[in-house]
């Protein structure tokens, strides 16, 4: 994540929060307005901190289609890393099996029936 020195009127936080989000940035900045006027110490000092930890960059070395192509890898990987393995699903529908048959159990006694028999008082 970079401050975008190019579009920046405060810092860059704002146009770099955008870019790296895809967000619009009239709405981002409008959000930071709204942040500043509801908790202004907490939101200047967080923008501060910003400004003074995040990077500045220019679109000038990084083109937009490059900045997009970049971000749809990241996507991409990121959609690969999250699919789950096949020990991981065969794991989970052992505990869902594992839990169905204590419903089962649980169901089939006769302490429902007591249960169910006390629900109705």
């Amino acid at each position: 994540m970079y401050r975008d020195a190019d579009r920046a009127v405060l810092g860059g936080v704002c146009a770099g929060i955008a870019t790296h989000f895809g967000f619009n940035l009239k709405v981002t900045r409008l959000l930071c307005v709204i942040a500043f006027l509801c908790a202004f110490p907490f939101a200047a000092f967080a923008y501060l901190l910003a400004v003074l930890l995040i990077p500045a960059s220019s679109s000038r070395v990084y083109d937009r289609e490059s900045c997009d192509e970049l971000r749809k890898e990241a996507l991409r990987e990121e959609i690969l890393r999250a699919k789950p393995t096949v020990g991981e699903v065969r794991e989970r529908y052992r505990a869902m099996d594992e839990r169905l048959a204590k419903l089962e159990k649980y169901v089939t006694s006769s302490r429902f029936e007591l249960d169910e028999e006390f629900r109705r008082l």
